[in-house]
This record gives C-alpha cells, structure tokens and sequence, in this order.
C-alpha cells in the first residue's frame, strides 16, 4: 500500500537544498508549471481510478478487503479535497490580480 506523498514539493526543496538558482526563462518556468501541474492532476485520476476499481471489486463480490477499499476511497477523497483547495487559491489569487489597478 502506498502512502500519499508530495511529490512536487520535494523537488522544491531539493531545488532549493542544492543551492540552485532559478535562471529559467519565463517559457520554460510556464512550461514547468504545466508539466507540474499536468502531473499532479494525473496523480489525483490516478487515486480516484485506483478507489473507483476497488469499489467495483467489492460491489461485485470479488476478493477484495473492505478495510482496503475504505483507504483507497479516503486516500481519493483527500486528494480531491486538497486538489480543489488549490483551484480555489488560484481563482482568488487570479481575482486578486484582476482587481489590481495599473
């Protein structure tokens, strides 16, 4: 069984722990972010998939351990928790900035 880890904030630190400065330029910070963010959501899909087929095992009788199940759908539930507290910041963060005056 996996543990739900943070992955994209490790390379952060690592980053950061390594004395690396950020030099990039402001297309290839962009398409980090997109990557980072694409990764992070096919990780969320990935949970949610994981819990939907373990789910599906069970209703359907197969071998499958409900205490497994229940982990699965909460470890999918965090997830989409934590992944819609994110969209949240970044829609004000986002309105926060339209608001500004130039």
């Amino acid at each position: 069984m996996e543990g739900i880890s943070l992955s994209t904030g490790s390379n952060t630190f690592d980053v950061l722990k390594n004395g690396q400065s950020n030099t990039n330029t402001p297309y290839e910070a962009q398409r980090n972010f997109a990557s980072v963010l694409k990764d992070s959501l096919n990780k969320v899909n990935e949970t949610q998939v994981a819990s939907d087929n373990l789910s599906t095992k069970l209703v359907n009788g197969e071998d499958v351990e409900l205490h497994s199940v229940m982990i699965a759908s909460q470890k999918a539930s965090i997830t989409m928790q934590a992944t819609l507290e994110v969209r949240n910041k970044v829609v004000e963060a986002y309105q926060e900035m339209m608001r500004m005056s130039i």
